[in-house]
């Protein structure tokens, strides 16, 4: 199971139609939003939000929402494929500044805060800090302008997948040492109990 969504983390980072397909099963809202990973260099990549209809309120601009939950997601899959499919990423925390109404595509722009090749060495689990800049992307004769449209500071912990199978065997073990106890501790009482009635 591990080696197959190792797998999959690898195809969904590398390939937008492995990571429609994964959003289709466990993000549908990711899915519906349209939203596309542009990969910029070896190690960084920017998300592309599609100003359509599922993504617009009732003005007829870029909704809230949609500018906040894919900001996630893109702060997520960004981490995600840096570290792999052996770590797990969650969000812990995220602040977001709206700054202007976005009329247009969205593009996300990460920068983390902290080295994270040095973390990923360290192998223990850590949290990474990353800045995101909102931009829409103005359609003009091929300048290429965009304007800030907000920005995010995000909060994430990644902890490697072996820690977790760690823990868990750690658990199963406490909770067999309890029980063999709780056993072995009922046995002398219950005899105890029969010698007294018996007496």
């Amino acid at each position: 199971m591990d080696q197959a969504e190792s797998v999959i983390s690898r195809l969904t980072v590398k390939y937008n139609w492995a990571h429609r397909l994964a959003s289709l099963i466990w993000l549908p809202y990711a899915f519906k939003s349209g939203i596309k990973f542009k990969k910029l260099d070896d190690n960084s990549f920017a998300g592309v939000l599609p100003f359509r209809r599922f993504n617009r309120n009732w003005y007829n601009a870029m909704a809230g929402a949609a500018l906040l939950g894919n900001a996630e997601i893109v702060g997520g899959t960004y981490i995600h494929g840096r570290v792999g499919g052996d770590y797990t990423v969650v969000c812990k925390q995220m602040n977001y500044k709206f700054l202007r109404p976005c009329f247009g595509p969205a593009i996300y722009k990460i920068n983390p805060l902290q080295d994270l090749d040095a973390l990923i060495a360290c192998a223990v689990e850590f949290n990474l800090d990353i800045e995101i800049e909102i931009v829409q992307q103005i359609p003009t004769k091929g300048l290429g302008k965009t304007i800030r449209v907000g920005k995010a500071l995000a909060t994430f912990h990644i902890t490697p997948k072996v820690l977790h199978a760690q823990r868990a065997a750690r658990r199963a073990g406490a909770a067999g040492s309890a029980g063999a106890g709780a056993s072995a501790g009922a046995g002398p009482s219950a005899s105890a109990g029969t010698g007294v009635s018996a007496g």
